[in-house]
């Protein structure tokens, strides 16, 4: 299958996916509707691993395509566990508990050196200009430039209920919280705040299924849901929930053991 088709006489667009949690197959179902050209430009938003049963395929694959990719929470999680030498049995229970053991079982228990690698190297946010792409979001309480992997991969409520907007120019857009979690909010819905959107849509969730791809560019949705096999396109209006950040609960954001 080819993932990357030849460029078009279209527009290149920028296609940032949300959390894929191992569902590979689902994933190659939404990238075959995306159908992205070799003029595209491919964002992932990290959380490539964990949950679902190919975590190993999904990593090869974004890593063979060359797309762009931020370290989430999982991946956070990963490299506590194997990226310094040391193994830590209280982190290695707490990744397999967040569901780390398919990740283990789709690489037979043996982790290439080269993924480990690719991983440490992930960046944590990317800023285009008119978009700023991060796994989970920003504390608005610390300045941007004294933030790092602890806020951009693990803050929730913090930031969901902040009423300040982050960045004046551009969109924050990020995954990591299910938006259904969130007040006012469908499964399959992105969610909409101040200054925010919200694409992780929960494709290893029961209640929800569904794994989005949103064009910056067309303002168009793209989602594949890992239970049913369902392919929908529509447009960003019509996919989007807006939140009351006055609804969300806000609390101190807890450190990792």
């Amino acid at each position: 299958m080819h993932i990357v088709k030849s460029a078009s006489m279209t527009k290149n667009r920028r296609i940032v996916i949300g959390d894929v949690h191992g569902h590979y197959d689902t994933l190659i179902a939404l990238l075959d509707a995306v159908s992205p050209t070799s003029e595209d430009e491919i964002y992932f938003l990290g959380d490539l691993i964990d949950r679902g049963p190919k975590s190993a395929q999904v990593v090869d694959l974004v890593m063979r395509n060359k797309f762009h990719c931020l370290r989430g929470n999982h991946e956070e999680m990963l490299l506590d566990v194997v990226g310094t030498g040391e193994v830590s049995v209280e982190l290695y229970q707490s990744w397999l508990y967040s569901g780390g053991h398919a990740t283990v079982d789709s690489y037979d228990s043996k982790i290439p050196q080269e993924h480990i690698d690719w991983i440490k190297g992930l960046p944590l946010y990317l800023d285009l200009g008119d978009y700023w792409l991060v796994h989970a979001g920003v504390d608005p309480n610390i300045p941007l430039a004294k933030q790092g992997a602890e806020q951009f991969c693990w803050i929730r409520e913090d930031f969901h209920s902040s009423e300040q907007i982050i960045f004046k120019n551009k969109l924050i857009v990020t995954g990591h919280t299910i938006t259904f979690t969130l007040p006012g909010v469908k499964p399959g819905q992105i969610a909409a705040g101040k200054g925010w959107l919200d694409i992780e849509t929960g494709a290893y969730h029961h209640n929800s299924g569904w794994m989005t791809a949103l064009d910056l560019n067309q303002h168009k949705v793209y989602q594949a849901n890992a239970f049913d096999g369902r392919i929908r396109i529509l447009p960003l209006r019509k996919a989007i929930a807006k939140v009351d950040s006055s609804k969300v609960t806000s609390r101190r954001m807890r450190k990792r053991a």
